[in-house]
């Protein structure tokens, strides 16, 4: 199936939930964050669609201005397509379903989105960061964050001032 034909589907099947971008790629597709859940699971559990595998969830900053995404990579073994699923959402309260429960896998791409971005993965059984210590503050990944001068006492070293042994 190409991806003309999966957009043309999900659209079919959740009327008005894709976005029209002309700036992606054509193996990309945008989505409305509202519906996101029961879409992963139909692209999961559809005959025709068949992504059974979730290669990677990820965000991505667009800047100040901008909405923060949480990608998606999903690819068919069965079908051999792939496609990737672009999520934009607000800044200031960026939260979306959790899909770790469609794609078990899906359990750690999320913990480690939420650490480095600050995404919200409503529903997600264990979001808790993954990578940084639990009381870290702020989203390292994100355009604006600032790095904390001292974590417990300690320097935090912004430059790596010596060779490494």
């Amino acid at each position: 199936m190409t991806s003309k034909e999966i957009k043309k589907t999900l659209d079919r099947q959740f009327p008005g939930s894709v976005i029209e971008n002309v700036d992606f790629a054509e193996r990309q597709v945008e989505l409305k964050p509202d519906q996101w859940l029961e879409i992963a699971t139909f692209l999961k559990n559809d005959p025709g669609l068949s992504f059974d595998q979730l290669e990677c969830v990820t965000g991505i900053d667009t800047g100040e201005d901008g909405p923060l995404q949480s990608r998606y990579n999903l690819h068919s073994m069965e079908h051999r397509h792939k496609i990737e699923v672009v999520i934009s959402l607000d800044r200031s309260n960026p939260k979306v379903a959790s899909i770790e429960q469609v794609w078990r896998v899906g359990d750690w791409f999320e913990r480690e989105t939420y650490d480095m971005f600050g995404i919200i993965y409503e529903g997600h059984r264990d979001l808790r960061r993954i990578l940084c210590p639990e009381d870290w503050e702020g989203w390292p990944l994100r355009k604006d964050y600032e790095t904390q001068e001292t974590y417990h006492g300690i320097v935090v070293s912004k430059i790596k001032e010596e060779e490494w042994e």
